[in-house]
């Protein structure tokens, strides 16, 4: 009798035990949170793929002192020698933020989004500005890319991108985090190219037309973009689709305000979501030169940014892992 009554008691226990475990996960999965990939796993860049080449005439600079038709990664680590103000950053990984194409002291403006479960199992977005910091590889603790580039002109030009410029998955098989990639250019203004490296470098712009936002390799996408794009904003879309479009976010937001990822839209929530004004788009493997601006006689300072969209369909688990190589090719001939 004895005995049966230790078993019933061990048998409580354990009951009481096997509750409290659940209760414990179930808090835990209640205050989850994630940066719009749901695992930690990052996307990498391989700084030896940084390449930015002029052809046609143009002459480009990382510093406004040194003047090549090609840069690389050490001359954007070296441009400070010569530019003490520069703001080059070039991180080994790869985490996705968000931009609505604003731009602040000439800083373009990306923030870094964190999606949290709520005790209903929704997610509720939060959000707050990434600002660069010169540092480069496993030294920096930037989860974008951004530099300053310099070019200089004789004479008023057409600005073409190359088809050698593109952002591609650096494994044999991709996963599709190319296609969550963005790249915007700051025009940043021009003086004359004898004015002082200093004048040159001091170049800054607040107006929102000077930014440019290029979207390559917008027609691709992967099986698990296709299911995030219909599961989490309700697109139903093809591998081979039309550019998508999507909301930028433009402000700090306070994860107190409840806003529910799928609810994360200019339609809903103005004040914290805008529209993304992409200035041009190409299709995985372009092979004609796409003009993106104008370059007028001189130097003219641009800014350069590269990023995981995380409000991109396809910024989800199943692309945050691997390598991105990145490469910019600029020409002032159409073709």
């Amino acid at each position: 009798m004895a005995k049966s009554k230790k078993k019933r008691k061990e048998r409580k226990y354990r009951l009481f035990y096997l509750l409290l475990l659940l209760f414990v996960t179930a808090l835990s999965l209640s205050v989850s949170s994630y940066a719009w990939f749901t695992t930690n796993r990052l996307a990498r860049v391989d700084l030896l793929d940084v390449n930015v080449r002029a052809q046609g005439g143009i002459e480009v600079s990382s510093d406004a002192v040194n003047w090549k038709a090609k840069i690389n990664i050490n001359d954007l680590i070296n441009a400070r020698n010569n530019y003490s103000a520069s703001l080059n950053q070039i991180p080994k990984t790869l985490e996705p933020v968000s931009s609505a194409g604003y731009v602040n002291n000439g800083l373009l403006e990306l923030f870094y989004g964190v999606a949290e479960g709520n005790s209903n199992g929704n997610y509720v977005i939060s959000a707050s500005r990434s600002i660069e910091e010169e540092g480069f590889d496993e030294n920096s603790d930037g989860i974008f890319i951004a530099f300053d580039l310099f070019f200089k002109t004789n004479e008023n030009t057409r600005f073409y991108l190359t088809p050698e410029s593109n952002i591609t998955y650096g494994g044999d098989e991709s996963v599709g985090i190319e296609n969550a990639m963005r790249v915007a250019f700051v025009n940043e203004g021009n003086v004359n190219s004898g004015s002082s490296a200093y004048t040159m470098q001091s170049l800054t712009t607040n107006d929102n037309n000077n930014v440019y936002i290029w979207e390559p390799n917008y027609n691709s996408h992967t099986t698990s973009a296709i299911a995030n794009a219909l599961n989490t904003y309700g697109l139903s879309i093809s591998s081979d689709n039309e550019a998508i479009l999507y909301d930028g976010i433009k402000t700090n937001i306070s994860k107190n305000l409840n806003i529910l990822l799928n609810d994360a839209k200019e339609s809903i929530y103005p004040n914290y979501f805008k529209g993304v004004n992409i200035s041009y788009y190409t299709k995985t493997n372009f092979d004609k030169n796409l003009e993106i601006f104008s370059l007028n006689k001189g130097v003219t300072k641009v800014r350069v940014y590269m990023w995981i969209e995380g409000q991109d369909v396809d910024c989800e688990n199943n692309a945050s892992v691997g390598n991105v190589s990145l490469n910019l090719q600029f020409s002032k001939n159409p073709n």
